[in-house]
């Protein structure tokens, strides 16, 4: 998301990249439930069926979200009910057994090629296509995604569900951002603001890093 916003700045001026982060926000919201429809599918079907039902949930939710006129505070109250009610329902999914297995050598590269397709096709939509649709696409959650095509047919649905319910509270983090990168760019400049859209995501997950093994650490052994 990050790398694709520094980019947009250097062709768009600061009213499109805050045009563009609110419809991002909002859209954000909608990959907390691509994330819990998966998980759910995942306990019990294929890779095929399990993430294509997640993809559609999400291209469709995510037409609905544009089709609403939202504010920042809007926007981000909407991804605090999304993602607090998706981590609720999906907290007893993140205990799972998951194998140890060596990377793959394709793993990166697979990565690194849908994440720069991704970003190449913001930017091409970006020249043509209004803010609202650009930040649609800057946050489909191609990342996620890859997580699920990698480790699915080689750890199981289960674990691999584990993976990403544990991943909710970091796409949260996302939520953030976008947040501060839509509260800053217009009054501190497009510089400052995207030093806190990478900044903040990046403290939040280390938040939630240190919280858990704080927690874990005053578990009873």
């Amino acid at each position: 998301m990050w790398p694709a916003y520094v980019f947009l700045s250097l062709d768009h001026d600061a009213a499109f990249l805050q045009q563009s982060a609110l419809s991002g926000l909002a859209i954000n919201a909608v990959t907390a439930v691509f994330m819990l429809v998966y998980l759910l599918l995942a306990q019990k079907r294929g890779l095929l069926l399990s993430l294509s039902v997640a993809i559609g949930c999400w291209i469709a939710l995510a037409f609905l979200v544009r089709s609403t006129a939202w504010t920042v505070g809007s926007a981000g109250l909407l991804n605090l009910l999304a993602y607090g009610a998706c981590i609720r329902l999906g907290n007893r999914f993140r205990e799972a057994p998951v194998p140890r297995m060596p990377r793959q050598w394709y793993e990166l590269p697979l990565r690194t090629l849908l994440v720069c397709a991704l970003m190449g096709a913001v930017l091409v939509l970006s020249t043509f296509a209004g803010p609202a649709a650009t930040g649609i696409l800057t946050v489909y959650p191609i990342s996620t995604s890859c997580t699920m095509l990698i480790l699915h047919p080689r750890i199981g649905g289960r674990a691999t569900a584990a993976v990403i319910a544990n991943g909710l509270w970091g796409l949260l983090g996302i939520g953030w951002g976008l947040f501060a990168l839509c509260v800053a760019i217009v009054p501190l400049g497009t510089g400052v603001a995207l030093a806190l859209t990478l900044a903040v995501p990046v403290c939040w997950n280390l938040s939630v890093w240190a919280t858990r093994r704080f927690m874990r650490a005053r578990a009873p052994a």
